[in-house]
């Protein structure tokens, strides 16, 4: 297997992981114990400091969105996504999440962004998503316009 298949495959494996794992909370719960984890995110890069006051102004941030994703899974996707962008800022600059492993932050920001499409999609279990592209793909056929989103 290629270098970037390794670099690129476990992340992508994990963000799945991560989403499935978060599907057996039950709702409300689910949306909002990953807030809680979008908060805690905003923060990983509170302890290497690599980008001085910037660290705190990105925290600050994050903890907002965190408070409006308790009830919003855009938000929740929102969060994901500019830890995203801080794990690239991150990555660039040579300022790892994890000190030990260089490319950690890139990992990351490979993974976050899967995470961020489920909860773009509602944070739904693997059998809701399923009935929603079935239900689109019905009401297609039928010539429906508007079901199942």
């Amino acid at each position: 297997m290629s270098s970037l298949a390794l670099t690129v495959v476990p992340p992508v494996l994990i963000g799945l992981c991560y989403a499935l794992l978060m599907s057996l909370v039950r709702p409300p719960h689910r949306r909002k114990l990953n807030a809680v984890m979008v908060a805690g995110a905003g923060a990983a890069y509170l302890g290497g400091g690599g980008l001085g006051g910037w660290e705190f102004a990105f925290t600050a941030a994050a903890t907002y969105v965190a408070y409006r994703a308790l009830d919003s899974w855009t938000f929740v996707g929102i969060g994901w996504l500019l830890h995203t962008a801080w794990d690239i800022v991150h990555h660039l600059k040579g300022s790892p999440l994890l000190p030990f492993a260089h490319t950690s932050s890139l990992g990351c920001a490979l993974c976050d962004p899967v995470i961020a499409l489920w909860c773009f999609a509602g944070g739904r279990t693997p059998r809701e998503l399923a009935d929603v592209v079935r239900e689109k793909r019905v009401a297609r056929a039928k010539g429906v316009v508007g079901v199942g989103g």
